[in-house]
């Protein structure tokens, strides 16, 4: 076989096209084929000759062409020895699989480099993981732990908080990843919320649910990263200053003048009562349908004298109406029965036992004019940590009385009243007595008058 290369006409660029011919003679072949290569008259005249070829050492394309040359010349006589049939079509299969190689193989690599590039714009970080999570919960595709689909301050919250983490991000330059949520982003997210003057509490929470959040694409296969867990890494809280109100704070808001306002202040008022009387959430105290309130005919058994003046008793049956109001709380979906209250029951009488709903907001609104037309303007001591500060200021109640006020104290004042810790689990939804006690407000003097009164060792 002999394989021999020669220049095409020359174009007007002064380089020609080197053309291979392939001549055997068993089985008989002539077959003549372009390359595609092309390269100057005079450099191919003399690239056999060191001395002259020496200029072109440093010029890629020329030394490139060249090999590609003697590429196609061994593949061919490889081919050829090897016993393989050549014709056209194979010879120009040859010279194009050589010829593209290193274009195909860069078509390749750039392929390859969009294709991962799509991928990971595409790919579920932990921060679109955030977004679908927030926005599956608006759809109520999202439920909670218990299977409840969540309130709309929990949504809120869950919101605030990863609008706090993209500020972060935007802060950074980087979208966060799965495996990025390590101390280093822990530490690095404290400092940035702190230069946003946040409360502590705010700051826990929001580190708080982005742990959650970690925690349930773990749960969903996302990720294995486990660093959210490590014990350093947590959302610091300090006990909030939150208020309850006395006896004598309710007495003045129930005989506060409203008259001259508008009916909402008046529904505000009696449907914060609901709060205190029931110790809900407003989420479930503001929404008590008529269907939910039930009232049931029990009897008992008590002791009346056998005859006016007798010392001598006898026992009598007597039978008694109870209402209950049966409530599913949205955040946990706990179900409790809570004993109704006369002053409940008769605010539930008032409305015929359908209460207008009125938003949360509006209830916080309106609560702090009432609590301020009642005089609730005592001056209370109020402790924050901001940005890493701690800050004291001094604030009139009516200014921090708001719809949970209502649950604070409904809880606190059963507890005062002596009513068992276990029992007001029971009707407040409370999952442990320690998370109870964090959740009375009494202050000393009270829990001394209380102990006082429940043990005669105080008294003697």
């Amino acid at each position: 076989m002999a394989i021999s290369f020669a220049l095409g006409a020359s174009s007007r660029d002064g380089v020609a096209q080197i053309k291979v011919r392939v001549q055997t003679l068993n089985p008989p072949l002539n077959i003549k084929q372009g390359t595609g290569l092309y390269i100057s008259p005079t450099i191919w005249k003399h690239r056999h000759e060191d001395r002259y070829m020496k200029t072109y050492l440093k010029n890629k394309t020329v030394m490139d062409t060249l090999d590609l040359v003697e590429k196609i010349r061994k593949t061919l006589e490889g081919m050829f020895s090897d016993g393989e049939l050549l014709n056209g079509d194979v010879v120009r299969e040859v010279i194009n699989n050589i010829i593209n190689k290193e274009a195909r193989e860069e078509r390749k690599a750039a392929e390859e480099l969009k294709r991962q590039e799509e991928e990971w714009a595409n790919r579920l970080t932990f921060s679109k993981y955030c977004d679908k999570y927030v926005e599956e919960a608006k759809l109520g595709i999202r439920t909670t732990v218990q299977g409840c689909p969540y309130a709309t301050y929990s949504i809120t919250n869950i919101s605030q908080a990863v609008k706090k983490f993209h500020g972060f991000e935007k802060y950074v330059g980087k979208e966060f990843d799965f495996d990025d949520i390590n101390l280093d982003f822990y530490y690095q997210f404290s400092e940035y919320m702190k230069t946003l003057t946040l409360a502590l509490n705010t700051v826990g929470k929001t580190i708080n649910w982005l742990k959650t959040l970690m925690s349930f694409a773990e749960a969903e296969g996302l990720h294995n990263n486990s660093c959210y867990k490590d014990k350093r890494f947590k959302g610091a809280r300090m006990d909030a200053d939150s208020i309850y109100l006395t006896k004598e704070d309710l007495e003045k808001m129930r005989n506060a003048d409203l008259s001259k306002m508008h009916p909402s202040y008046t529904l505000a008022r009696d449907i914060f009562f609901i709060g205190v009387w029931t110790a809900q959430r407003v989420s479930d105290y503001n929404n008590i349908k008529k269907e939910d309130i039930k009232t049931d005919k029990q009897q008992r058994v008590i002791q009346v004298p056998i005859k006016k003046g007798s010392n001598k008793t006898k026992p009598v049956i007597v039978e008694e109406e109870i209402t209950f109001i049966h409530i599913t709380q949205r955040k946990t979906g706990a179900k409790v029965a809570v004993p109704c209250h006369p002053e409940l029951k008769a605010i539930f009488e008032k409305y015929d036992y359908n209460v207008p709903h009125l938003y949360d907001q509006k209830i916080n609104e309106y609560i702090k004019v009432v609590a301020k037309e009642a005089k609730l303007d005592d001056l209370i001591k109020v402790e924050k940590i901001i940005g890493g500060e701690k800050v004291v200021e001094y604030k009139h109640k009516y200014d921090l009385v708001h719809t949970h006020t209502a649950r604070r104290t409904g809880a606190t004042l059963m507890y005062l009243a002596g009513v068992d810790l276990f029992d007001i689990m029971k009707i407040t939804g409370h999952t442990s007595v320690s998370s109870l006690k964090k959740y009375i407000k009494a202050d000393e003097l009270e829990v001394a008058q209380k102990i006082a009164q429940k043990y005669d060792y105080f008294r003697l």
